[in-house]
């Protein structure tokens, strides 16, 4: 009988190493199945996966349960989780402050004004979601910003859903891989003991490429899937360009993230002068932003009420109808169930890695498929995607997978601006074209509450996270790339071709 030790030793299971990734194969299968199969787009459900994947790897557990339970517990207090849902809660109340400003109004607006049709609309999605990831460095919050704010601007203009939703990803895989404050580009530098500036520079070859590939084919489909505008002769009419003046939040957001700040400080940034906009021009009410909707009986209620500053925030309502509203509300009361699906899916990885089926896996492709240069790399791709595929969160998987990538790259004497490019460009691309990825489901997370926000907006418009993988068409050139630089050698270094050192990052 093995125990965890109190340092964090391993786990062993009946089943022996491999039985420890039951909990997130369980989970895979499940998402599978709901989404794909029965078409139930629902993020509670997939909650629900993978609380009964933990569960069952339980009962293959050798040993205390106790032990199973705490690297559950370990799992889920890890800072890479926390780092997904702050982008989350953060990005969901800027992208909400923005929406109740006119600012979707606005694009319709400018979309019209420049005769931008559906069939131009997700390809110019995608250069412009691409360059506000570069910008603040987090894909995760250029999914939500997009799809809350240009999505149903695409869509009340023709343009594909499912479309338009890929190309948005794509954006978001762009920025993802090559922002230098991006997470995903300071864990590739910092594990492959690789400078940020010269990692970011020497992707450049391969993220350009696949835009350039991506955003032809977003041209190409674009014609070929555009529309009808929706409820033509309603959607567009009396729109105002003012909502564009939070063009001026978000190019706030960006200078600060490109200036050196921390995310929630840029974000907060543009938050407030959101805010600030909205009530100064006329935008939205501040109850449109924060309400407190109490008991119009409450004779404290009708104090409040009557101070201007504070009443300005307090809404009378009948008494079954009290509640906290407005936009910072529902930007962060959206994400909670994508939030403790994170978590658990965090603890499912961690039991994988204590129960030593990740070694398992990396130890079969490092001793038995990378013999040759061609084939390390191959692996190092392919070994990405593995990993992807079990850990939603893109960081999370980086970090799991970067010593076997440093490991293998160092046997073949690769250098380490290479190694970290294939493991950046895999995770970050590969997070967002899994249906069960993070930055997909925060995407979609997001646009479940369009619905209730535009009355022109059908519960059909919604897209299954099932459906959108073939169209996330950056994030496919990426990985293509890649297995084409792997085997013809487009790209590759040597250690003794370029010096980098370590940097680390504070």
């Amino acid at each position: 009988m093995t125990e965890l030790t109190e340092d964090g030793g391993e786990l062993r299971f009946r089943g022996g190493r491999l039985a420890s990734a039951v909990p997130i194969a369980f989970f895979i299968v499940w998402a599978i199945v709901q989404s794909g199969v029965l078409g139930v787009g629902d993020t509670t459900g997939l909650v629900i996966g993978m609380l009964v994947g933990l569960v069952v790897g339980m009962f293959l557990v050798k040993g205390p349960w106790k032990n199973y339970a705490d690297a559950v517990f370990d799992g889920m207090t890890e800072r890479v989780a926390a780092t997904a849902i702050v982008a989350w809660l953060w990005a969901g109340m800027f992208a909400e402050t923005i929406q109740v400003g006119g600012f979707v109004d606005g694009l319709v607006w400018a979309a019209d004004a420049v005769s931008v049709g559906p069939s131009l609309f997700p390809a110019l999605t995608f250069l412009l979601a691409a360059l506000l990831a570069t910008g603040i460095g987090t894909g995760y919050g250029t999914a939500i910003a997009f799809t809350a704010l240009v999505f149903p601007a695409g869509v009340a203009l023709g343009a594909n859903p499912v479309l338009l939703f890929g190309a948005i990803l794509s954006g978001a895989v762009f920025g993802d891989n090559l922002a230098p404050v991006s997470d995903t580009t300071i864990v590739s530098a910092v594990t492959q003991n690789a400078d940020i500036g010269g990692v970011v520079a020497s992707r450049l070859k391969y993220a350009l490429v696949a835009a350039v590939l991506a955003f032809a084919a977003y041209l190409v489909a674009g014609q070929a899937m555009s529309g009808d505008p929706v409820n033509a002769g309603t959607v567009g009419q009396g729109v105002s360009a003012l909502g564009l003046v939070h063009l001026v939040s978000i190019a706030i957001v960006i200078a600060t993230a490109v200036a050196g700040r921390h995310i929630i400080e840029a974000v907060s940034w543009g938050l407030l002068v959101s805010a600030v906009l909205n009530v100064a021009l006329g935008l939205a009410e501040p109850s449109a932003m924060l309400a407190f909707r109490a008991s119009q009986e409450s004779g404290l209620v009708q104090t409040v009420d009557s101070i201007p500053v504070i009443g300005a925030f307090v809404v009378p309502v009948a008494p079954g109808e009290t509640a906290v509203a407005g936009s910072l509300y529902a930007g962060a009361s959206g994400f909670f169930p994508l939030i403790v699906l994170v978590l658990l899916i965090v603890a499912g990885a961690q039991v994988m890695q204590r129960g030593g089926a990740f070694d398992a896996i990396l130890s079969f492709l490092l001793d038995s498929v990378a013999t040759t240069v061609r084939r390390a790399e191959t692996t190092m791709v392919l070994g990405t995607a593995l990993v992807n595929a079990m850990i939603t969160i893109n960081t999370a998987a980086e970090i799991a997978i970067a010593p076997y990538i440093r490991t293998l790259g160092r046997r073949f004497n690769i250098n380490g601006y290479r190694r970290a490019n294939i493991l950046d460009a895999n995770t970050s691309a590969l997070g967002y074209i899994f249906p069960w990825g993070g930055g997909l489901l925060a995407g979609y997370t997001s646009m479940q509450s369009l619905p209730q926000e535009y009355e022109w907006f059908t519960q059909a418009m919604v897209v299954n996270p099932a459906s959108v993988w073939p169209y996330v068409f950056h994030g496919w050139f990426l990985v293509g790339v890649f297995l084409f630089a792997a085997w013809t050698g487009y790209g590759l270094e040597y250690v003794p071709d370029r010096v980098s050192e370590e940097v680390k990052r504070v």
